[in-house]
């Protein structure tokens, strides 16, 4: 009974006569702002209908034709980059890290040729080198007799020093520097010395031209360096970075030899990455011992990790705040560790999906350096009277630095979006209205049509439907034999 009076609903009041269905349909026709469809229902000839049911059908493809390569293009993530200079009246100037081609002091090590390859295994962190076999056996031995041995400690104390004697001269836009004003910091180089670290304030620079003035005493009789490690050159070799990274000499480093002066015109160049998927960049990911990202600080702090959770102690070399690798562990466990790290691909590097992917901001400095002889004869002669040397010791111990910005402006190199989702409904709309005249109210025009039509057939399908079995309980439908004697005899 229920079942019969949705189907009696259903002709009455949902499921209207063929007549109207008819209408409805024509009033769609006239009344829709898809151009060219009233053409094909109100048209007398039949040839015009063809030819304007072929211009409509047409026009339609087309119109899916380029929408579809539009979302094609808008998902293959295509990005345009641009470049900006933008001048200033004043700029931050970068941080600068100085080493010393001879690490080590030369009386400290004429005895412990050993600390070349322990430091060897220290640098093999953060640049990869490769210990020859035939130091084991000696390394071996000094690892079981001195345990206690600190590297650290020794580098600090015996590495190479900044004081007074090592730097002569010091000059920041035409004010006096200090060597307290230069932090330390381990690097594959051993102790350097970095000028306008992070812990100071941002120092700006107003005019062109000038900036930081250095002059360096190697004193190549007091600090050595192995050969076969290849710093064979005796001179200063420096970075410049932002104040907020660690530096990195791999690659990056500049060279400049004794007796030289050497000329730093730099700019600040800032990138901006987009993020996955038109970039390779990663905006939620964070360092946890350095304030902005960097892949070089990520990539340091990815090793750390791993060393520390298959050694159970941290090289003083990488951020962290682990227990400190003794000697034996840095050659037991850390330099393989590095080694199955750099095999496996433990820590990778580039893309979204590896571990340190590209920084979505990155503050880069292009250099242009040009170099001279230290000094003419007249200068000699005054810095050897001044500083009580042979003009023979000071061209070869004398470095001469000079780091200025080259203008007063910042270039921005920023990767854009190609297609954002406005400018995709905007050429999608475009190619609506050019070829068929629709919008978006056209559009919901059509989705009710189809809708309604939808409804139609589905109502006229129920009404079709044969009629379902009832399962009612047997003992309120079946008849009792009473009633069934009853039924025969009245039949």
């Amino acid at each position: 009974g229920i079942l019969e009076k949705i189907r009696l609903c259903l002709i009455k009041k949902l499921l209207p006569h063929l007549e109207d269905r008819r209408k409805y349909s024509e009033e769609f026709a006239s009344s829709t702002s898809f151009h060219g469809v009233h053409n094909i229902v109100h048209t007398q000839s039949k040839t015009r209908r063809v030819l304007w049911l072929l211009i409509v059908a047409g026009c339609l493809a087309i119109v899916i034709w380029q929408i579809c390569s539009r979302f094609i293009y808008y998902f293959s993530w295509p990005t345009t980059t641009t470049v900006v200079v933008q001048y200033v009246e004043n700029i931050k100037f970068p941080a600068v890290t100085f080493c010393n081609l001879n690490r080590f002091q030369a009386h400290a090590v004429s005895n412990l040729k050993v600390i070349f390859l322990i430091w060897n295994i220290v640098s093999a962190i953060l640049q990869k080198f490769a210990m020859e076999d035939k130091y084991s056996q000696e390394l071996n031995d000094f690892l079981l007799g001195n345990q206690n041995f600190s590297i650290k400690e020794f580098t600090r104390k015996n590495g190479f020093y900044l004081n007074s004697s090592t730097l002569l001269e010091c000059d920041f836009f035409g004010k006096p520097c200090y060597p307290q004003d230069f932090e330390h910091i381990f690097t594959e180089y051993g102790n350097c010395f970095t000028f306008n670290h992070d812990d100071l304030s941002a120092r700006r620079v107003s005019l062109s031209g000038r900036g930081l003035h250095l002059l360096f005493d190697v004193q190549q009789d007091k600090f050595t360096d192995e050969p076969t490690l290849g710093y064979t050159d005796a001179g200063i070799t420096f970075v410049i970075h932002s104040p907020q990274e660690l530096p990195r000499f791999d690659g990056l480093g500049l060279l400049t030899p004794v007796g030289t002066h050497a000329q730093v015109a730099i700019r600040q160049l800032k990138s901006i990455i987009q993020e996955y998927p038109w970039g390779e960049c990663k905006p939620d990911v964070k360092l946890q011992y350095h304030k902005i990202y960097s892949t070089n600080g990520c990539l340091l702090e990815c090793k750390a990790r791993y060393i520390q959770d298959w050694c159970g102690c941290l090289p003083f070399i990488l951020p962290g705040n682990g227990t400190e690798c003794d000697l034996l562990k840095f050659y037991k466990c850390v330099y393989p560790a590095v080694y199955d790290i750099e095999i496996k691909g433990l820590c990778t590097v580039g893309t979204h999906n590896s571990t340190c992917p590209a920084p979505c901001e990155e503050t880069d400095y292009p250099t242009t350096v040009t170099y001279s002889n230290f000094g003419g004869e007249k200068a000699i002669k005054y810095l050897s009277t001044k500083l009580k040397k042979s003009p023979e010791y000071i061209r070869e111990n004398l470095v001469r630095i000079e780091i200025k910005y080259h203008d007063l402006s910042y270039k921005i190199t920023q990767q854009q979006k190609a297609l954002t989702i406005s400018e995709l409904l905007s050429e999608v709309g475009g190619q609506l209205g050019l070829f068929c005249g629709a919008s978006m109210i056209t559009i919901l025009e059509l989705l009710e049509y189809v809708f309604t039509n939808f409804c139609w057939m589905c109502i006229f399908l129920l009404l079709k439907a044969p009629e379902m079995p009832q399962w009612n309980n047997p003992s309120q439908n079946q008849p009792t034999r009473k009633e069934k004697k009853r039924g025969i005899q009245e039949c």
